[in-house]
């Protein structure tokens, strides 16, 4: 719910990268929902240069970028990647996945921009197979730098 409230409130400029779950225990038809949500959230953004770039990365047993941050520069092409992307179906590496979203997703090299909002969005069955308590509370430890 903060999320989309955020974004409905029309900051200026954003670094949004969505994580999504591809795991087996997901089941395509959720993952299927899980896209059709995704870009109802971008429909809901102001995508441009000096506004929200968006960033999307799937994880399953691996850790996969499907696009970076401002790969994309309308809704259309965004919106037209996710509906792209193919479900992963292997297991659930929730910790591995947030460790990328941390240290990768959001880097200058990935597309991220200094001085920019940074908002990770996680999409999860909520049953992972390896430790995530130390990315979350980093994760958590950056939120409240920003």
């Amino acid at each position: 719910m903060f999320v989309i409230f955020f974004l409905a409130c029309g900051a200026s400029a954003i670094d949004l990268v969505f994580l999504i779950d591809g795991s087996k225990s997901v089941r395509p038809e959720n993952f299927e929902l899980v896209k059709q949500f995704i870009n109802q959230i971008v429909e809901s953004v102001d995508v441009g240069n000096n506004k929200a770039h968006v960033g999307l990365v799937q994880y399953s047993s691996a850790v996969r970028q499907e696009f970076p941050l401002g790969r994309y520069t309308n809704k259309r092409d965004i919106k037209t990647a996710v509906k792209k992307m193919s479900y992963m179906e292997k297991g659930t590496m929730t910790g591995q996945a947030l460790k990328y979203l941390i240290d990768n997703t959001f880097a200058i090299s990935n597309g991220g921009r200094p001085g920019v909002s940074k908002v990770g969005i996680v999409f999860t069955d909520g049953r992972s197979q390896d430790y995530i308590n130390d990315a979350a509370l980093k994760a958590k430890e950056l939120g409240k730098e920003n």
